[in-house]
């Protein structure tokens, strides 16, 4: 969810009112309610035409489609500030009421250094099933705490996983008892693979990828290839700071970008023209409208060579990727 619509959830919920907005926490993760809160306790003296935006937003969204690990003291803090203490202590009531609390839904909301001490003693493979269920910065997160080759064996068994049969989550259930208490009301279980190991390598220092892609190659070659082609994709440059973002256009032709942009997204587009100069900018606009179709497999390969730019200023340490960078500095 962009930032724009974590804003426009928020006041969303503030114009249904308590009751309503208790419901709709109820269908949430802990990752959108996290953000979601955050973004309550930023707003300040909305205007009714501002709320009447919204809803019409949403009305028009409704019209055309009918046809965090965050722990639960995080949550309490966030809305305290955003409602008081008498309404958020009401409203937090309700919503951990109908939150499911048991098995690995529990682990959602835990605080990553307590699950991984829940659950390092386990099998690799117990590990990676557990984790494939939870977000990729979740379990991410989880790893870190793990030893280095304890962190690579459950990684490998990550991208190799390719879904959970309910009878072995019911075992699994047996073996994890309170932790997964829970698993056998899990219809569908999540499946892991390349995909989901590269998302969680993607919120991994640089260290730690190199690392745990070095174990992977030893196991299997290809594998690891196909984990690393994962890794990056140009849609992923929109997660990318600003200023990373100005340093990645210096180094790229403008015609190269005019094709690589061809058929991305409205977002990653005008994150591109807000770190541009007005005329560039407006220049880069021009020639997008004024180019004709492009044929896929051109615009892939300029996309590649892009990202090829993006990898080796990563590498380099003059950007940050994604969440990998963490608190650290840049490198210049």
């Amino acid at each position: 969810m962009s930032e724009n619509g974590v804003r426009k959830s928020a006041v969303l919920l503030f114009s249904l009112g308590q009751n309503e907005a208790v419901e709709v926490f109820k269908y949430l993760g802990p990752k959108e309610v996290q953000k979601i809160s955050l973004a309550m306790a930023a707003i300040n003296n909305l205007s009714y035409e501002q709320i009447d935006d919204v809803v019409a937003d949403f009305r028009n969204e409704c019209n055309a489609r009918a046809s965090i690990g965050a722990s639960d003291e995080y949550l309490r803090n966030v809305l305290i500030e955003a409602l008081g203490p008498d309404k958020a202590a009401n409203l937090l009531d309700k919503i951990m009421q109908g939150n499911d609390h048991s098995g690995i839904e529990s682990l959602k909301w835990m605080d990553p250094s307590s699950a991984a001490d829940l659950i390092r003693h386990e099998h690799p493979q117990i590990i990676a099933t557990i984790l494939v269920h939870l977000e990729p910065d979740l379990s991410s997160s989880i790893l870190s705490f793990f030893p280095e080759r304890m962190r690579n064996e459950v990684l490998i068994r990550t991208a190799t996983l390719e879904g959970v049969q309910p009878q072995a989550l019911r075992e699994l259930n047996d073996v994890l008892t309170q932790l997964l208490s829970g698993s056998d009301r899990i219809k569908k279980s999540a499946s892991g693979g390349v995909g989901l190991t590269a998302e969680i390598l993607n919120f991994m220092g640089g260290n730690v990828e190199a690392s745990a892609l070095s174990f992977i190659r030893e196991y299997d070659p290809e594998l690891a290839q196909r984990i690393q082609d994962k890794m990056f994709v140009f849609e992923n440059i929109l997660d990318i700071d600003d200023r990373s973002i100005q340093t990645i256009l210096r180094e790229v032709q403008s015609d190269s970008l005019v094709i690589a942009l061809k058929g991305t997204s409205t977002d990653l587009k005008e994150k591109i023209f807000r770190n541009m100069s007005q005329r560039a900018a407006e220049m880069l606009r021009d020639d997008l409208e004024s180019k004709g179709p492009v044929k896929l497999s051109e615009v892939e390969a300029e996309q590649k060579e892009i990202l090829k730019v993006v990898r080796k200023l990563a590498d380099d340490g003059q950007i940050v990727l994604g969440s990998k960078g963490g608190d650290e500095g840049l490198i210049e």
